[in-house]
């Protein structure tokens, strides 16, 4: 069965019985045969087939979908069945939303590379919703997010506080005031990030808890681009104090100080609801709740 649903994703894939064959190292007819017992089993036709190309019917979708997951479970069951005799090693996949991924995650890389130089980590970024997106299709082995999140297929695990600041350029001129309500804000323009983001979900909120309704908003796709719009003069952010450390040592970003700041939130582990993991899994898992980074 497996193999059936190998010669299946490499045909879809290649879009070619020819390539297919090739990348497999095996005969077309051989592919052929594989591609006609699984659409007996299925009960229809997945492919719609002509002399140079093959395409996938709505069926075929469906299958090749769920055969990329099967696949995936069938590979991971054998590779933690493997990892319970060897020690910590082998491939790690991690996503992390922007905050924790950009400025923090190296550090724990580091850290753990420097014990368990067997496991070899490669990393994702994205936002929160993208990243738990991944950890679900089991894309990802660990997830790290910003957002609040619920799923009864992740285990969401809250491991630590992330403090977040109002910031402005340098020469601000609410710099010179000793105390700002929120409301004080409402006519700066706001640069947020995009909707799904972490960072944007905990600007949201504190615009509802302090009742406000900013009059602009500039939406921008990274926390760099909107730093060095913050630098320029732009307007301000909301921002956690991991993304401008630097900046406030280089003077070039400064902290407003706004009544009821700073907003607080939580850094999560997403995994899925599986009491099995590698132990390249776990050595991680645990390195990022013993450690949050660099010193502040």
């Amino acid at each position: 069965m497996d193999q059936q649903l190998l010669v299946y994703i490499t045909v879809v894939e290649k879009g070619n019985f020819t390539r297919a064959a090739e990348e497999l190292h095996m005969t077309q007819p051989a592919v052929s045969q594989y591609i006609q017992a699984l659409e007996r089993m299925i009960g229809t036709k997945l492919l719609d087939r002509s002399n140079k190309y093959v395409g996938v019917n709505k069926a075929g979708e469906i299958v090749y979908h769920h055969a990329k997951q099967i696949l995936g479970l069938y590979t991971r069951m054998h590779f933690l069945v493997d990892d319970m005799l060897q020690t910590a090693g082998g491939p790690l996949s991690i996503g992390a939303s922007y905050t924790y991924g950009e400025y923090i995650l190296p550090y724990i890389i580091a850290n753990m590379r420097g014990e368990y130089p067997l496991i070899k980590p490669t990393v994702k970024i994205g936002n929160t919703k993208e990243i738990a997106e991944l950890v679900l299709n089991h894309h990802l082995d660990v997830g790290i997010v910003e957002a609040e999140l619920q799923h009864d297929r992740l285990h969401i695990e809250p491991f630590a506080d992330d403090q977040m600041f109002v910031l402005a350029s340098a020469n601000h001129p609410l710099l010179n005031e000793h105390q700002i309500e929120v409301t004080d804000l409402t006519n700066e323009t706001w640069i947020v990030r995009e909707e799904g983001s972490g960072t944007r979900e905990a600007t949201d909120k504190m615009f509802r808890t302090f009742h406000i309704q900013p009059d602009s908003l500039m939406e921008l796709g990274s926390t760099q681009i909107i730093k060095e719009s913050v630098e320029a003069g732009i307007g301000i952010t909301l921002l956690s104090y991991w993304t401008v450390r630097k900046e406030i040592a280089m003077g070039v970003l400064k902290m407003l100080n706004v009544s009821g700041l700073p907003v607080s939130r939580k850094f999560s582990l997403v995994t899925l609801a599986t009491p099995f993991h590698t132990k390249a899994s776990e050595v991680f898992l645990d390195a990022v709740r013993k450690n949050t980074g660099p010193a502040v």
